[in-house]
């Protein structure tokens, strides 16, 4: 299963003193996922690059530092985010000796070369999004065949030691299941109700969505309850099999030329009061986006307003819908995957 691992951290660049920030947490982070010194070394001068380059060319802007469980294999992955004046040309502002702020220009440059998985999505006058991912080693391969490329941006809300919310994606041969939980509220308990929904959906990801969700509903009825969602996707028969109980808001861009599709939640609280569990079906292609949040995020966004970036990286969508659409007065979780590359776990 794939999951967040620990507690991520959120840096705001707002002083060139926090590049040393950034490296000391991330090298923390990377000790504790069990990157040797060289490994940990490596996370920490991409994080002091992309905090460098935040505190240079965007006038601030933030990172996001998160810790992400393959299995039995933990990586950190250095969001960085801002709505600075962005870049007219990625590729060569990717290039080692270009810089327009005087510096040798290898920022983005070493970045790329130090990261497993290094993304980019910039449009000039709205920001930019870099998503570079690092692993101690690389996550097994458990079977042949397609799986989900993902990002995921899973925070508490600002005060709080933990949050309510949480994701998980499991990959198996022919199909990938995607889970996003919300705990009811906020704080301790309600980040109690997300892990014992995580742990069932772990155990039970072989099942149907609404198999699921209803042993969840028996689960969770000690805790204070949560809503939850769960979207299969079969590569093999081309279709999204999509349940959910409360407010985890969902949808599917299709590729081009192609309709998207809003996802149907039931109201409810899984725990608690369900009055209907049911399963939709929807087409799926290999050029789709899912894209599945909590109600931390605002739900009029619109991948149409950023050219080129529901073609990106998905771990690049989830930074931007978190960047422009968080509300700042609860727990947020948005997770983004399309079909690409091997089936890991």
């Amino acid at each position: 299963m794939i999951t967040t691992s620990g507690r991520p951290i959120v840096l705001a660049i707002d002083d060139s003193s926090m590049t040393g920030e950034a490296r000391r947490a991330a090298a923390a982070m990377a000790g504790r996922l069990g990157f040797d010194e060289t490994g940990a070394g490596r996370v920490a001068i991409v994080a002091t690059e992309a905090a460098t380059n935040l505190w240079k060319h965007a006038q601030g802007g933030g990172l996001v530092i998160q810790g992400v469980e393959s299995g039995t294999v933990g990586g950190v992955e250095i969001l960085s985010v801002d709505r600075g004046p962005g870049m007219v040309d990625v590729d060569r502002c990717l290039a080692d000796g270009y810089s327009t702020a005087g510096s040798p220009g290898t920022g983005l440059g070493a970045i790329g070369r130090l990261s497993d998985e290094f993304n980019v999505h910039s449009l000039p006058g709205v920001g930019t999004v870099t998503m570079a991912r690092l692993w101690p080693s690389k996550p097994p391969v458990d079977a042949p065949g397609p799986g989900l490329e993902f990002g995921a941006v899973s925070l508490p809300l600002a005060g709080e030691e933990v949050c309510g919310d949480g994701w998980a994606i499991e990959q198996l041969p022919g199909r990938s299941l995607v889970f996003v939980v919300d705990g009811l509220g906020h704080g301790p308990q309600a980040a109690e109700a997300a892990r014992e929904a995580i742990l069932v959906f772990g155990e039970l990801s072989s099942l149907a969505p609404t198999e699921i969700i209803k042993s969840a509903h028996n689960a969770l009825r000690s805790t204070r309850g949560a809503a939850l969602a769960v979207s299969r996707v079969d590569f093999d028969r081309g279709e999204v099999q999509f349940a959910g109980v409360g407010n985890i808001a969902g949808a599917i861009l299709g590729a081009p030329g192609e309709r998207s599709t809003s996802l149907v939640s039931h109201n409810g609280t899984v725990g608690h009061t369900i009055r209907k569990i049911q399963e939709f079906v929807y087409p799926w292609s290999p050029g789709s986006l899912l894209v599945m949040h909590s109600d931390g995020l605002g739900s009029q966004w619109n991948l149409d307003r950023y050219p080129g970036l529901a073609a990106s990286h998905p771990g690049l969508v989830a930074g931007t819908l978190y960047r422009d659409f968080r509300r700042i007065r609860d727990d947020v979780t948005v997770v983004a995957a399309r079909e690409g590359g091997e089936c890991r776990r």
